[in-house]
């Protein structure tokens, strides 16, 4: 099989299309052959080996995974013998949080991995959509958003933004998106029901007051942010922020009592991808897809992504029929 390999952290000019075995299904896993999958922040930063001290579980030296990818859908075409929620033609997507490998033509997964049926009236690139929405529920579920609350979410048009925006309106919160003015509409046309455009106003200056904030780019701050808050509201970020701020000042909260700053370690959410089915069937969420390469020009859909300007996702066709 084709598989883009990574054998040392590095740029996107590391990355090499080579000839490795399929893999082969253990009494418990799924072999899936992957029509499509993307390039998100996380592939970005496991290529660049950063931030640093996550070399100690990701190989310290070099890339312990050397096939990167965490998104990804396509079609199961073998099953070990213990297999029971999926079958050989199971249309699937999902995401490889622990082992990655979605940057090639098969990967092996345990059925318990997170995985779900796509549906009937979708494509295999409509449902690339895992990794947005597992950060996005992570970062909401630590802000506890609820039904009638107010929430300002900061880049709403990253893969995490978009899919925050939506999995908040799902909730029944009251959203207010900060994009640049080239995205204002597609804030809306997700459910947003305030949109400012950072680049025509201070974001800050809003008279608005929220129960939480999210970071979905790790481009703002707390301090920036603090008085936009509620007494008992709460911030998130996506990123660590400068200086390790953003985790470092939710420990200091959490010592103190306070939970004004949060940030969760990601963790994967049982019926996450239950729901994201059911979500994507009755198009009460959907991806925005903004650009497709192929599978050979993964190293140009990296260095795009680098440059911060993506909208919502960037996907690589696998598959010929997908190019």
């Amino acid at each position: 099989m084709k598989a883009v390999v990574c054998e040392r952290y590095g740029g996107p000019d590391q990355l090499k299309l080579k000839g490795l075995p399929v893999p082969e299904p253990s009494a418990d896993q799924l072999l899936i052959k992957v029509q499509t999958t993307t390039v998100n922040r996380t592939d970005l930063g496991l290529l660049r080996g950063y931030p640093y001290i996550a070399r100690l579980a990701l190989g310290l030296f070099r890339p312990k995974h050397q096939v990167l990818g965490l998104d990804f859908s396509g079609e199961v075409v073998a099953t070990g013998p213990a297999v029971q929620r999926f079958k050989v033609g199971d249309p699937v997507f999902g995401m490889s949080p622990s082992s990655y490998g979605a940057h090639a033509e098969y990967i092996c997964l345990s059925e318990k991995s997170p995985i779900a049926l796509i549906p009937d009236n979708l494509s295999y690139l409509d449902c690339v959509v895992t990794e947005g929405a597992w950060y996005a529920d992570v970062a909401l579920r630590s802000l506890a958003v609820q039904a009638g609350q107010h929430i300002l979410i900061y880049g709403a048009s990253g893969a995490i933004g978009i899919a925050a925006v939506q999995l908040a309106k799902l909730q029944g919160a009251r959203v207010t998106a900060v994009v640049a003015s080239a995205q204002v509409e597609l804030a809306r046309q997700l459910g947003a029901d305030v949109v400012i455009d950072y680049t025509a106003q201070d974001f800050t200056a809003t008279p608005e007051r929220f129960n939480s904030i999210l970071d979905a780019v790790g481009k703002t701050s707390y301090g920036r942010c603090r008085h936009l808050l509620l007494k008992d509201g709460r911030f998130a970020a996506t990123d660590v922020g400068r200086f390790w701020q953003n985790p470092l000042l939710a420990l200091f909260c959490t010592l103190t009592g306070s939970k004004k700053v949060r940030f969760a370690i990601p963790d994967i959410r049982e019926n996450l991808l239950t729901d994201l089915s059911g979500y994507l069937k009755d198009v009460r969420y959907r991806a925005v897809i903004d650009r497709v390469y192929p599978l050979e020009q993964i190293s140009a859909a990296y260095q795009y992504v680098e440059t911060g300007q993506k909208v919502g996702i960037v996907a690589i066709a696998v598959a010929k029929e997908q190019a």
